[in-house]
């Protein structure tokens, strides 16, 4: 049976191995993926979640070139030390925290400073 190939778009038998498919990569999976696909993180980030009230904490403190103060769009729980760095402070919730998938990306590369996101976990730590 001919079927439709979608790597080179012409039409092959089923069984037939096109060369254009892209090979599949061997991904090694380190202890940092074995532990963010681990229950424990997963609970451990909607907490914090739930601590932010699912929005961006650099947005709601109009921060950072934000477009939209209210944000709870695209929310993701930041790692301000990295786990890498210090393995111990993985699951503190002192140094994590909510942002926007933008200012997640900010953080990350070093445009959002560690003091200045310890500073408003801190504050946020306070309210709740």
């Amino acid at each position: 049976m001919l079927k439709s190939c979608k790597y080179c778009g012409g039409i092959h038998d089923r069984k037939y191995k096109c060369p254009h498919k892209p090979k599949r990569t061997n991904y090694k999976t380190t202890y940092i993926d074995k532990f963010r696909w681990s229950k424990v993180w997963q609970k451990k980030r909607n907490h914090i979640k739930e601590r932010d009230k699912h929005l961006c904490q650099v947005c709601i403190r109009e921060l950072h070139n934000t477009q939209l103060k209210y944000n709870f769009h695209n929310i993701e729980v930041h790692h301000i030390v990295p786990i890498a760095e210090d393995w111990n402070k993985r699951l503190d919730d002192d140094y994590l925290i909510s942002l926007c998938k933008y200012h997640h990306e900010l953080a990350e590369c070093g445009e959002i400073s560690r003091e200045e996101l310890l500073e408003i976990v801190k504050e946020q730590e306070n309210v709740a």
